[in-house]
């Protein structure tokens, strides 16, 4: 039981804490659609998915040690989220109707961003493969670990749907589409910082 409520107390905390899926979820729902959010935070429960997976078979562990492949990881999202700011830097006024704007992201590209934003995040790495090794003991059944793995991502596609519901409602997100250029850019900005943050951030290796 004291197992359980630390992986949900620790899970919780991280979900909510600001970053690059929060920034994410957060632009598409209120430059994009109600749909895209939702789909965008499908796509980072899938990407906590891939984290879970390597950690749960022993892979993370790795990952977390070698310098090589962590910085690899490390600096591959951060030019991931560098080059979806720059281009929503580079966002310009529009004319016409805003709505047009939802048409600029297909399903599937919601969810391949939501997805890349989370399984390119070494954040993610440290923090999936830190609450294995220093929360679950090693004799907890595989099967009670799926199930914090389960409980993890369902904690992140839930929290971030939630963030895309309230950023996708009422006369707000109408009247903030006038300056869609301007909302562009700032996350762009916040993008772009995410990833210099990455890229100079050192891991703590144990």
């Amino acid at each position: 039981m004291t197992e359980l409520l630390a992986v949900v107390t620790i899970t919780i905390l991280a979900v909510i804490s600001p970053g690059p899926d929060f920034a994410m979820v957060t632009r598409n729902s209120l430059l994009l659609s109600r749909r895209a959010g939702v789909l965008t935070a499908l796509g980072i429960g899938a990407g906590v998915c891939i984290h879970l997976g390597y950690t749960i078979l022993g892979v993370g562990l790795i990952i977390r040690q070698s310098i090589v492949l962590f910085s690899v990881l490390k600096f591959g999202g951060a030019a991931y989220l560098v080059w979806l700011g720059l281009k929503m830097l580079r966002a310009k006024p529009t004319e016409g109707p805003q709505d047009t704007a939802a048409c600029e992201l297909s399903d599937l590209g919601a969810l391949r961003t939501g997805f890349l934003t989370n399984a390119l995040n070494p954040k993610t790495t440290v923090f999936v493969v830190s609450l294995f090794m220093q929360v679950v003991e090693p004799t907890t059944p595989l099967i009670v670990q799926v199930g914090y793995g389960g409980f993890i991502a369902a904690a992140h596609v839930v929290w971030f749907t939630l963030v895309a519901l309230f950023f996708s409602t009422g006369i707000v997100r109408v009247r903030l589409l006038r300056l869609r250029h301007w909302i562009d850019r700032t996350f762009g900005a916040l993008l772009v910082g995410f990833g210099v943050l990455l890229a100079t951030a050192t891991a703590v290796r144990q």
